[in-house]
């Protein structure tokens, strides 16, 4: 079972990506700040209900949130063909070197 020390941390690393606040995220999911804030010091764990729209919310996983999986889903659009190609090849060679490290 993971810690809600991690949880924390995974949803807090996702907002902050997804440029919201906590008061913005807490509104969008009807929520107070302060319960956000718990969830992200690992001090509190949402309930199911609310792991549901703070994955809708987010745009994430609960897999990735709850740590059964590294998997996340990278939207490219408004990126431009190069801009989108780029970000491709920063991520390969992420892969590349962690291929590298393991051996």
């Amino acid at each position: 079972m993971i810690g809600m020390e991690y949880f924390g941390n995974k949803l807090k690393a996702v907002r902050k990506a997804k440029k919201l606040t906590q008061a913005e995220f807490a509104k969008a999911l009807g929520v107070s700040s302060s319960i956000i804030a718990a969830y992200e010091q690992g001090k509190n764990f949402p309930s199911v209900s609310i792991l549901i729209e703070i994955c809708k919310t987010l745009g994430v996983s609960s897999d990735y949130l709850l740590g059964l999986s590294d998997e996340i889903s990278i939207k490219l659009s408004g990126l431009s063909e190069d801009e989108a190609q780029a970000f491709l090849q920063l991520i390969g060679l992420f892969e590349i070197n962690r291929d590298k490290n393991r051996y």
